[in-house]
């Protein structure tokens, strides 16, 4: 889908979890929002590419090349992009500190928005005890998960075919699990938590792929999602004001109607 529109600006942006590399990033969908998008500080924050996956077998189409040349193209015109590496894309925290076409990569990152407030910026596997004490059932979860989204495919190819819009299906079996639900509160509690610790406002995160925005024990908790499952992304205007954006849920009908085309080679 081309639009051609005035682009809306905003004077920061937060995009996480993209997982470039797999057949589930619903690249489409980005590349409508980064073409309809400006803004003066763009947070990449972690799992921009999915080096798990890349490593098991190669996957790779023009539209994530579209991807990484809007992004260098942001930044060649002057948007300030951090890119903080998460647990899918660590290969890249050996590079940390250093600046690669416009764009920084960093650990983690203090961000001042206008009102003022700060927030830390972070991925957030750092506080996941399931990648920092048992990575190999973090990858059993992958392989699962991708499972997941290779049903969630077909589920919409069906869906699509009595007329219906796109919806997540694993996104919604996430949120009946009473575990999962679970495990996403301690998360966000143990985040929360270390933004306090720093003195801090709050903190915006991405890795389990489910936005939020709320207060956590006395701190802003905010997660700018993913584009795998919600195509979620966290703005900032220029009043210091945060929202989420569900670019999914905007736009489903016409990018439904109107998908993107995208060419899937065979992995080798």
């Amino acid at each position: 889908m081309q639009h051609t529109g005035p682009k809306t600006r905003y004077r920061s942006v937060f995009i996480s979890d993209l997982h470039l590399g797999t057949r589930g990033c619903r690249s489409d969908f980005l590349i409508d929002f980064l073409r309809r998008t400006d803004c003066d500080h763009l947070y990449l924050v972690g799992d921009v590419v999915d080096g798990w996956r890349l490593k098991k077998s190669w996957y790779w189409h023009d539209e994530f090349d579209t991807v990484v040349r809007m992004i260098l193209d942001k930044a060649e015109a002057g948007t300030r992009v951090t890119y903080i590496p998460g647990n899918h894309d660590e290969v890249f925290r050996q590079w940390l500190g250093l600046e690669v076409a416009g764009v920084k990569l960093v650990r983690e990152a203090v961000h001042e928005a206008a009102d003022g407030r700060k927030y830390l910026i972070i991925h957030g596997d750092e506080f996941d005890g399931v990648i920092r004490y048992a990575k190999f059932l973090a990858l059993l979860g992958d392989w699962a998960y991708d499972w997941a989204l290779v049903f969630n495919r077909v589920f919409n190819n069906v869906r699509r075919r009595f007329g219906y819009p796109y919806w997540s299906l694993s996104q919604w079996l996430k949120r009946q699990v009473k575990e999962a639900v679970k495990t996403i509160d301690r998360f966000e509690a143990a985040l929360a938590n270390e933004a306090r610790r720093r003195g801090l406002d709050g903190v915006v995160c991405g890795h389990i792929h489910h936005a939020e925005m709320r207060e956590v024990n006395g701190v802003m908790y905010m997660n700018d999602g993913d584009w795998v499952e919600s195509c979620t992304a966290l703005v900032e205007d220029a009043n210091g004001q945060f929202r989420l954006i569900d670019w999914a849920a905007e736009n489903r009908l016409s990018m439904w109607r109107n998908p993107v085309a995208v060419t899937e080679p065979v992995p080798a």
